[in-house]
């Protein structure tokens, strides 16, 4: 049997009366890069920080290469960490502040120029080393963090959404050459992210945290396309909420009543008829058409609407349609569709398999 290179067994953590993580279980296989993804105080950064040994589990505990490392200090885990605000020491050069880590290992000097040159290579910041993070832009101060993180080639690489304060087009270039780190080096990142689009790009495998548990732990593609809860499907992609009374079922599919909508549904779990349904729709898994144009006929919702607004979005654009109930859906089309505009009569369609039918945990307001 192979050791994970990560293995968190029933890890909790409480501050007072909150339970910061409850209860949590994974494992990540080296080379993997895995993202915890979550809403601010979910609980995501406590669990990488307990993973770090930076806070101590109440109860629980953590190997690390088949190792328990649960009471053990951070600088003897085997770990790498890169945090958001990076954490440089202004009056070191770039060379000085990715070697620190070896510095404090006591790395001899001919081992410390073999990481040193090696990482900074990686990173590609040749040229740069004798600089001060005063001189570097923030793209260039997050290649030393990660440099930094990555010098001593750790057991695990963790990082705490360190992409936060870099601006959208330097972020999604960082994205990919953090990929490419990733898969050079073979050592498994834990990443922490509020971003789903992060977190998306990035992971092979993910967990959505809420209130300090799993929701949903797997391949990302299971998680988008196959949620399984209300709050993984509201949580991962613009998804479309709709809120309605489960009237009645068959062997296959539900009913529910949308304000006066009928729209037919997956079956929702553990739901009985009157129960309020929450019923989740990806915008992009819709179609937008002119009133009787041919399309879907067989297990496919159809509704008559107007068109309200169109935001174009670059790579697509959003059409916002409203319906006789005063309730809106949003439709993102890749391409633009001239012979339709606002004011205009349209139909909205999709096939039942498209959206995601949970029983609601609240009563409808």
């Amino acid at each position: 049997m192979t050791t994970a290179a990560l293995s968190i067994r029933n890890v909790s953590k409480h501050f007072g009366k909150i339970r910061a993580v409850d209860d949590v279980s994974f494992e990540v296989s080296r080379g993997e890069f895995f993202s915890l993804l979550g809403p601010s105080g979910s609980g995501k950064t406590t669990l990488l920080r307990i993973i770090a040994g930076l806070e101590t589990p109440g109860e629980g505990e953590v190997y690390i290469g088949g190792r328990n490392v649960t009471r053990l200090p951070p600088y003897a885990r085997g770990i790498g960490m890169v945090f958001q605000d990076f954490l440089l020491f202004p009056h070191k050069t770039v060379a000085e502040n990715i070697a620190f880590p070896l510095k404090m290992q006591g790395v001899s000097a001919d081992k410390k120029k073999e990481q040193l040159d090696w990482v900074v290579s990686l990173v590609r910041m040749e040229g740069l080393v004798d600089r001060f993070p005063h001189q570097l832009s923030g793209g260039q101060k997050q290649r030393v963090a990660l440099a930094r993180g990555l010098v001593s080639r750790p057991d695990v690489l963790l990082l705490d959404e360190p992409l936060a304060n870099l601006d959208r087009e330097l972020r999604k270039e960082m994205e990919v050459e953090m990929r490419r780190f990733q898969s050079e080096i073979d050592i498994p990142f834990v990443y922490v992210t509020h971003n789903q689009e992060e977190a998306l790009t990035l992971s092979a495998r993910m967990a959505v945290m809420d209130r300090g548990k799993f929701e949903q732990v797997g391949p990302k593609l299971d998680l988008y396309h196959h949620p399984d809860t209300a709050f993984v499907a509201s949580f991962l992609g613009a998804t479309n909420h709709i809120r309605g009374e489960l009237t009645k079922t068959d062997d296959s599919y539900a009913h529910i009543d949308w304000n006066g909508i009928d729209l037919c549904v997956p079956l929702p779990v553990n739901a009985n008829i009157g129960d309020p349904v929450d019923y989740f729709l990806k915008s992009e898994k819709l179609g937008i058409q002119i009133p009787g144009a041919a399309g879907l006929e067989e297990n496919a919702n159809r509704i008559r609407g107007t068109l309200r607004d169109i935001i174009f979005q670059g790579r697509y654009s959003d059409y916002f349609v409203i319906f006789e109930n005063k309730q809106e859906l949003i439709v993102s089309e890749t391409a633009h569709i001239p012979s339709i505009e606002i004011g205009q009569p349209i139909e909205i369609i999709w096939p039942v398999e498209a959206g995601y039918a949970f029983k609601s945990e609240k009563e409808a307001s």
